[in-house]
């Protein structure tokens, strides 16, 4: 069993940041070579200054509030919690001092900004089952959220187990050493993770993640590195 969560633990996370960044330059190469538009995509009349109002075209998301602003709202309450989510993992790399300016235990939230980002990623699914969304999804619509969900679920459970049922075997020191020694390139999973009784959901956790990042490339979700240029070009 050990055996099998060394692989997920280590050579699938290094082939999985193989795919993710060969696949994404591999997209944007293909983007960047195809033909300009015949039309300009540009919106009239224009306001100045373009590049603030494509900004907030890309994170404020206007039109989808215009028309539809429950949808809005769960992408907006996602985007919150995967950037606090994204912060609460440079943490277990080591201390930020920018990210304590509001003094908080690695994960922030107390557990409850993994839950909200699962009830986000269901909402995100179950409304592609109904018209006309339905009709626009593709398969890899549906898997690229089944993964992102069990991905989030499996480690906000290792959140939850600490934080709201003391369960403290593998600490963050222990992540830490073990993330590091990926970076370092001398990979090693200490024996708190590697033969604990939750190390199971530990690698579910980097499975799943592991699986996102490999499928990401090639799918529609490379929308995430193209939405701020977009709208530069559309903003003049």
């Amino acid at each position: 069993m050990q055996t099998a969560y060394y692989l997920v633990l280590v050579p699938m996370v290094y082939a999985a940041f193989a795919v993710f960044v060969l696949g994404t330059v591999w997209r944007l190469v293909q983007t960047a070579r195809r033909p300009a538009h015949p039309t300009t995509l540009q919106i009239f009349p224009k306001k100045e200054p373009a590049w603030l109002y494509a900004v907030g075209d890309t994170f404020l998301m206007p039109s989808i509030f215009r028309h539809s602003p429950v949808l809005w709202f769960f992408l907006a309450v996602f985007h919150v919690a995967v950037l606090l989510l994204i912060i609460g993992h440079l943490e277990l790399f080591g201390d930020w001092p920018i990210f304590q300016l509001v003094p908080h235990e690695v994960f922030l939230g107390r557990g409850f900004v993994g839950l909200v980002a699962a009830v986000s990623v269901l909402y995100l699914f179950f409304r592609r089952f109904h018209a006309p969304v339905r009709d626009l999804s593709v398969p890899e619509d549906y898997y690229l959220l089944i993964l992102l969900f069990l991905t989030i679920i499996f480690g906000s459970q290792m959140d939850w187990a600490r934080r709201w049922y003391d369960y403290d075997v593998m600490g963050v020191s222990a992540y830490r050493a073990y993330l590091w020694s990926l970076v370092m390139l001398k990979p090693f999973v200490p024996d708190e993770i590697l033969y604990s009784g939750h190390a199971f959901m530990l690698v579910l956790h980097v499975f799943f993640a592991n699986l996102f990042l490999m499928v990401f490339p090639f799918t529609k979700m490379m929308h995430t590195f193209l939405a701020l240029p977009m709208n530069l070009l559309r903003r003049g």
